[in-house]
């Protein structure tokens, strides 16, 4: 008995049971009532074509009510401070753990935000300056360049011993901002003539800018100010009104009897205009910016941001201004040489951060690059490298396509680091469509089968074997390889590139094809962004496609900003004989009680806010009287509906047919996004998704030669087929197709190949290849062509 007993495995502990993330009944954009479970500390790559439900399920149904869960533990006061989420649509959501998102959003576009600000390694480094540096000159904050110098003197009056006293007191900060260009690293320089027109008075419409309209209040308060003759042209302003009219410093008034605030033209313009990140801006005043502005290198801080002093003091002859524009890399080794032992554990810290930049890819980066000039992929990659040495474990990392950006030779790392973080105790959730990152998971969930409402229901669960036998359309393409061309088209012309030296390329001379199906790849951080939008600029003939985000808010949708909207609306006032603004949600036709958003904000003050469907809508954003207009049988709120593919039919023929709509249309079916919504919120698109659709836009513009910047972001496996064949079109007709790319099967399918390298950083920036990717096989010489001889089997 006693022999029987000892063999019995002792009962399981409770808190060992939940190895399971259980999710029943998501409902969440476009998933049916799924249900999925998904096992803990372990990898689980989420997989389907682009609009199947992965980021629904993952980021807007898990990752969000696991942020919802911990925000609710503040205090309602806290709570007033943070972002407000509603609880997802879910039935049963069950053994969460903290969520911690790395997503590809952009990080900010502030131009004081850089790599080392964003990573802490800047602060790291002034520390060690204010310790280590020579000559001393102050505290941290005397080498940051975001802290200004500041001081002051004057009398205070302190109680002590039951009477009060005067004291005087003085204080002083000394800060690292450069004074001149307050730690921007350029200034800005106005071109007075796009201002206003000297030769005008202004009752006579002098000024130029946008926004200042005649009549308006921000022209009312220079016509009348009485500072200086409103009648008089300003060429003819004596010195003094000019000073008043231009520069004047802010001062109280009274215009048209009401009270208001006068400041000269150019601090107002500064501060309204140019203060702002340039890409947030709308797009004729982004115009006005890029006419009346010149950004040029600041003279006194020559760039670096830093005051003389924080740039005099040096360690090893080097000052912070130095190891901040050092390549990563070679700042690691720096950091490496300093042999202090009173700042041992600072060092240490500071060179793991910096070895994580190096082990991730990033070496190649400097700490004074600015944060709003990273790629989505590197953003991610940076904001990982907080990850990579914490001390957290059984926390979720939820991971959104973290291959993007990178070579194939970089995604071999980028797999490292996901199974390390996996061996940690942490559960890993990576939305992905890379096979040779959904080859290492050790559960693979693939939903489908098709996009939008042809979407959002899980078609296989289980292991990576199982996908491939599972007959799904990932699993049917898993292990596709494109073959390489027979034949290669025989180019029109030469593109010529000479002595290219932007960012790291060093005096690059190459001749682009044209005509043809040009790929340019290398590693990332090769230089082949420089190459291309450093040399080919946008304007003239070329038609410039690249990853930066679309900005629109949240009422903004395929519809508005492709344009199709317009011929729509004129299609259904002509129908009906009443005027086009009636079918808009942002105009006349908008429903009242929403204000044409077709939810309604609640806010609660200290506690999470409240967005309900507008009831006398119904979310529908128009007015009822509105939607008693048909054409063709549908209101514009049904029309809105549609996905591209079913509207596509729909305005092809029949009543409702309106060319102008269907040319739009069948550009975006073209570009594979037939199952996006013409009404969706374009904030509610993915990355990819955002790319696609701009290239649909661009699609009728007349250059003859298109760049785009890594088109497959986002695509899965079977829609890149569909992608090559766009490109195939596109070349067909006439025009010359210039991809960056580091997708093997748009390398298989290039007519030339241009490969950069043979590193990253100061170790690129040269042409290590050109030729057929044929020629690229055979010769194997590079990273590129090893990479790409090993995916066609060659």
């Amino acid at each position: 008995m006693a022999t029987r007993k000892s063999t019995q495995q002792p009962a399981p502990h409770a808190a060992d049971s939940h190895d399971l993330i259980r999710v029943h009944g998501a409902r969440v954009n476009n998933l049916k009532d799924v249900s999925i479970e998904i096992p803990k500390r372990r990898l689980t790559v989420f997989t389907g074509v682009s609009g199947s439900g992965k980021s629904s399920l993952v980021f807007d149904t898990i990752a969000a009510e696991s942020q919802r869960l911990i925000n609710e533990t503040y205090s309602a006061f806290v709570q007033g401070f943070m972002p407000t989420l509603a609880r997802p649509e879910v039935d049963v959501l069950d053994g969460l753990t903290t969520a911690i998102i790395v997503d590809q959003q952009r990080m900010g576009g502030d131009p004081r935000s850089t790599v080392g600000t964003a990573t802490d390694a800047n602060a790291m480094l002034r520390i060690l300056f204010s310790r280590l540096g020579k000559p001393y000159i102050g505290s941290p904050k005397a080498f940051s360049f975001n802290v200004a110098s500041i001081s002051g003197a004057g009398a205070v009056t302190v109680e002590r011993g039951g009477q009060t006293v005067k004291e005087r007191r003085s204080f002083s900060i000394t800060g690292g901002m450069c004074p001149r260009c307050e730690g921007r690293g350029s200034v800005t320089d106005l071109d007075l003539t796009q201002l206003y027109d000297d030769s005008k008075s202004l009752n006579d419409g002098a000024l130029t800018v946008p926004g200042y309209k005649p009549g308006g209040w921000s022209y009312r308060l220079y016509s009348e100010s009485g500072l200086y003759d409103a009648d008089k042209p300003i060429r003819k302003y004596t010195k003094r009104e000019l000073h008043d009219f231009l520069h004047r410093e802010p001062v109280r008034m009274k215009i048209a009897g009401i009270n208001m605030t006068y400041e000269g033209l150019i601090p107002r313009i500064q501060k309204s205009m140019l203060a702002k990140d340039r890409e947030s801006m709308q797009p004729h005043i982004r115009e006005f910016v890029d006419r009346a502005v010149t950004f040029t290198t600041c003279p006194d801080c020559d760039g670096t941001r830093l005051t003389e002093a924080a740039r005099s003091s040096k360690i090893k002859k080097v000052s912070i201004a130095d190891a901040c524009a050092m390549q990563i890399s070679d700042l690691a080794a720096w950091v490496d040489s300093l042999d202090e032992p009173s700042v041992a554990p600072l060092l240490a810290t500071l060179h793991h951060t910096l070895a994580s930049f190096v082990e991730i890819g990033l070496g190649y980066l400097s700490l004074d690059r600015p944060a709003g000039t990273l790629s989505g992929g590197e953003a991610q990659r940076v904001k990982m490298i907080r990850h990579l040495g914490s001390s957290l474990t059984d926390t979720t990392y939820v991971f959104d396509e973290p291959t993007t950006g990178l070579h194939p030779h970089d995604i071999q790392r980028m797999n490292g680091l996901l199974l390390r973080l996996r061996d940690k105790g942490n559960t890993v959730l990576v939305v992905e469509h890379k096979p040779e990152t959904i080859a290492i998971a050790d559960h693979v969930v693939d939903l489908g089968p098709g996009a939008g409402t042809a979407g959002g229901t899980v078609c296989f669960e289980g292991s990576v074997e199982g996908l491939r036998k599972g007959g799904t359309i990932t699993g049917r393409h898993f292990d596709d390889r494109a073959a390489l061309k027979e034949t290669v088209r025989t180019p029109t012309g030469m593109l010529p590139i000479r002595g290219a030296t932007t960012h790291n390329l060093r005096d690059v001379d190459v001749d682009i094809p044209l005509g043809v199906l040009t790929v340019i790849t290398g590693v990332a951080g090769s230089g082949k962004s420089s190459l291309i939008h450093g040399s080919i600029p946008a304007g003239e003939g070329v038609v410039s496609i690249d990853q930066g985000a679309i900005r629109g808010s949240r009422r903004s949708n395929p519809a508005t900003y492709t344009g199709l909207l317009d011929p729509i609306r004129k299609a259904f006032a002509k129908a009906h004989g009443v005027k086009p603004a009636l079918f808009s949600a942002n105009s006349e036709g908008a429903c009242p009680t929403c204000n044409g958003a077709g939810v309604v904000y609640t806010d609660l003050a200290m506690m999470a806010g409240v967005a309900t469907t507008c009831e006398d809508c119904e979310g529908k954003r128009f007015q009822a009287s509105v939607l008693d207009y048909h054409l063709g049988g549908r209101d514009i709120s049904e029309v809105l509906a549609m996905p591209v593919t079913e509207a596509l039919e729909f305005f092809g023929s029949g009543e409702a047919a309106t060319p102008a709509a269907h040319r739009i249309l069948d550009r975006l079916a073209d570009v594979g996004l037939g199952y996006v919504s013409l009404g969706q919120p374009l904030t509610t698109l993915s990355g990819g998704e955002r790319q696609r659709l701009k290239l649909a836009t661009h699609m009728s513009d007349k250059g003859g030669v298109y760049v785009l910047d890594e088109p497959t972001t986002g695509l899965h496996l079977a829609d890149v087929e569909q992608l090559l064949g766009l490109l195939d079109r596109l070349v067909d007709s006439g025009k010359s197709v210039i991809v960056i790319e580091h997708h093997q099967a748009v390398m298989a399918h290039a007519d030339w190949i241009v490969d950069l390298g043979p590193g990253a950083g100061h170790d690129g920036g040269l042409i290590v290849f050109e030729g057929t990717p044929a020629d690229l096989v055979a010769d194997r010489s590079t990273l590129t062509g090893e990479h790409l001889a090993a995916y066609v089997g060659a």
